[in-house]
């Protein structure tokens, strides 16, 4: 695109001072990116034009399409925000400042400092990068738009760049650009920004996919025409004039398709998908009726959600007929203003207000944005927010009843503790029990569509701090979260640093490691003193599995690393496929404990004289102090579904079915067990197992479900040597 196209693609409406502000931004941009060049070779404003355009096609208003044309001045120019406000006014200003922020990421590691493996910082980055996101959204969300239309035309770019940066930056827009666009409801951004991100990250696949799918496009598309023209013929019967066409299957979505019902292409791609758009609310009921009068409908397909809009406003009635060559015909029906709502989402706006950047409309409809920010100050990890808006704003949805019959949206596998912190803090905080559908149930229980939910309460109380236990599963929200430790944060700080060293003191015994240099951890932890540290775990805003990794003790290094005349007994030997070594095959293997590194945990091999390699955690004080740096090889876990052999005592009271309820729970997480052995003695019980477990998390969260059942005193894991 050339400034003229920019031009010419601006709506009818556009003033020629307006016309006018977007030829001297570009003027600008040419003149201060005019040493810069694409990694395609060609000159930087070309980028900047393709924004606008962007931006311009949603309808945007001219200060967003100048925004997206200045979006990389600041950064990557001496241009300064006040030569930007000088000359273009303190909108634009505040939107490039905006998009600037968003650009520019700090180097971050999970201890809020900065990371010394740079191979560790991308998943890092991700997390911030999203973490900035979503606040930039809470204050703007125009910023997040430009955003999304610089991504955009990178992707469509992306074949400039290096394999290696390809495929970390189409994963990641999978993971968060694309859902992002999903949530803010511009679904052709969303479709466009997963289909290029497929192509890089998944390109095997990609190919397989857009191959079967160019076979067959001829043969769909005519079976579409006859579809659409004999259910535009059935609709004018009954007086109802309507666009019906034929609905696009991307490739993403036909490969989410396949992986989540585990079928082949035929099944999913043979599926026809029609749109019908006609003038008004009713008539889109009417229409429903005239389509399951001519055709079977296909039972639990259903979806209202013209009555039940989606959380960023979709609007349309869904259904499923039996064809009459007894295939599936999936319908959506709408009016034209639905369609445009779910063609741009939140940005459709702009195209009904012509000239307006902002309106009491378009405020309305980012206040769900806003809510979910209420709590963003008291997240400022970003692996926590990640989790969080994952979960919050990013999986699917749940809709339930109150007792009155008014609907609450909340995240999936929502809990009655969730629901009851929804309605109120207060309503929270005393939750003692609730009834689903009228039936007495459990807090854990989890919530479904059309579930009916009543909280009871007591008259005063707080939370429990199970509900914080990410192993209970007791509460998915991070709303509710946030309230319950805000709730701990305002008890008595001995209470809550007693707390926390028992829960330290406990997740120490349990998964078997030596070694307690608090002092340390709570440095490495950003905290000035040991207090402050457990009193961040007591009240909750510290997760006790993310300190778990910092619990190292110090050891020799030459001892450790060496081992040349002691016996191995402290190191635990692998099979030659449990981890990988880069250029390198059948070499012996060996856990070293002292770091005592699980699967899924960031690791190094070590060289050893004679003995192979030891296996350590990057972060583990030897092999960071290693003398012979050259003797450090890059290693990784096996097979992702790969399990390990872990030795595991419990202690509990004897009593009946204890056996039985603690094979179920472990067979019902999917870890094997072997070499058991139970004893008992003066009415106490013991069991002694090794379990097949896949990470630490998944240890951490089976010893936490084993102490919660009756009679249980302790379950932990037990360290060799």
């Amino acid at each position: 695109m050339d400034i003229q196209g920019l031009l010419d693609s601006l709506s009818e409406k556009t003033s020629p001072a307006d016309r006018e502000i977007v030829q001297r931004a570009f003027i600008f941009a040419d003149k201060v990116h005019s040493k810069q060049k694409r990694a395609s070779g060609e000159p930087y404003v070309n980028h900047c034009l393709a924004v606008a355009g962007i931006l311009s096609d949603l309808g945007a208003p001219i200060p967003v399409v100048v925004s997206g044309l200045l979006h990389d001045t600041v950064e990557d120019t001496p241009i300064t925000l006040d030569d930007i406000e000088r000359d273009f006014g303190e909108e634009v200003r505040i939107l490039v400042d905006g998009v600037t922020k968003l650009t520019q990421l700090p180097r971050v590691s999970h201890s809020g400092k900065r990371a010394r493996d740079p191979l560790a910082l991308k998943g890092d980055l991700a997390k911030e990068t999203l973490r900035k996101t979503f606040l930039a959204m809470g204050d703007d969300v125009r910023v997040v738009v430009i955003k999304l239309a610089d991504r955009l035309h990178n992707m469509r770019t992306l074949s400039h760049l290096p394999p290696e940066k390809q495929t970390r930056i189409a994963k990641e827009t999978l993971e968060i650009f694309a859902p992002l666009a999903s949530r803010l409801g511009i679904w052709q951004m969303k479709w466009d920004l997963e289909d290029l991100a497929f192509r890089y990250a998944f390109p095997e696949r990609y190919k397989d996919i857009a191959a079967l799918v160019s076979q067959r496009r001829e043969d769909r598309e005519k079976k579409l025409r006859k579809v659409t023209a004999e259910l535009r013929r059935y609709l004018l019967e009954y007086e109802i004039d309507a666009e019906v066409t034929g609905r696009p299957k991307h490739l993403y979505s036909i490969h989410r398709k396949m992986e989540r019902k585990g079928v082949p292409i035929d099944m999913v791609y043979d599926v026809r998908a029609v749109r019908v758009v006609v003038e008004s609310e009713s008539l889109c009921y009417l229409a429903l009726g005239v389509i399951h009068n001519h055709w079977k409908p296909v039972p639990g397909t259903f979806d209202d959600y013209i009555a039940t809009p989606k959380d960023n406003f979709y609007q349309s009635l869904h259904t499923a007929v039996i064809y009459d060559d007894g295939k599936t015909l999936e319908v959506q029906i709408r009016t034209p203003k639905m369609h445009e709502n779910a063609e741009y989402g939140i940005a459709a706006h702009w195209r009904y207000k012509e000239g307006r950047s902002r309106d009491d409309s378009f405020e309305q409809r980012v206040t769900w944005l806003r809510r979910l920010m209420e709590w963003r100050q008291d997240v400022d990890d970003a692996g926590d927010f990640v989790a969080a808006m994952k979960s919050d704003v990013f999986d699917d949805r749940v809709y339930v009843f109150t007792p009155k019959g008014d609907i609450i949206d909340l995240p999936a596998d929502s809990t009655p503790i969730d629901f009851a912190y929804h309605i109120h803090t207060s309503i929270g905080h005393r939750c003692r029990g609730a009834k689903l559908n009228g039936k007495l149930v459990s807090l854990d229980t989890k919530l479904h569509t059309g579930d009916a939910v009543e909280i009871l309460t007591a008259k005063r109380g707080g939370p429990s701090r199970d509900w914080l236990n990410p192993s209970l599963e007791m509460v998915k929200s991070q709303r509710a979260r946030g309230k319950i430790r805000h709730w701990f944060r305002r008890q008595d700080r001995e209470q809550n640093v007693s707390h926390g060293r028992l829960l330290l003191e406990r997740e120490i015994r349990r998964l078997g490691l030596d070694g307690m240099a608090y002092e340390k951890i709570a440095s490495d932890m950003g905290y000035s003193s040991v207090d402050d540290l457990l009193m961040a775990i007591g009240c909750g805003d510290l997760n006790i599995n993310r300190i778990v990794t910092k619990l190292i003790p110090e050891e020799d290094l030459e001892r450790e690393l060496e081992a040349l005349e002691e016996p191995a007994e402290f190191l635990t030997e692998l099979e030659a496929e449990e981890v990988h070594i880069l250029g390198l095959s059948g070499l012996l293997t060996r856990l070293g404990r002292c770091c005592n590194p699980a699967p899924g945990d960031p690791i190094v091999g070590y060289i050893t004289r004679g003995r192979g390699a030891t296996i350590h955690r990057q972060d583990c004080p030897n092999a960071l102090r290693a003398r012979d740096r050259e003797r450090l090889i890059q290693v990784s876990w096996g097979k992702p579904h790969q399990t390990y052999p872990v030795a595991v005592t419990i202690r509990a009271y004897d009593r009946d079915g204890l056996i039985r309820d603690v094979s179920t729970l472990v067979a019902n997480e999917g870890i094997s067990m072997s070499a058991i052995q139970v004893s008992t003695k003066d009415n106490l019980a013991v069991f002694d197992m090794i379990m097949g477990i896949t990470d630490v998390s998944q240890l951490s969260r089976v010893l936490n479900r084993l102490e919660a059942l009756p009679n249980v005193l302790e379950a932990r894991r037990i360290r060799p040597g």
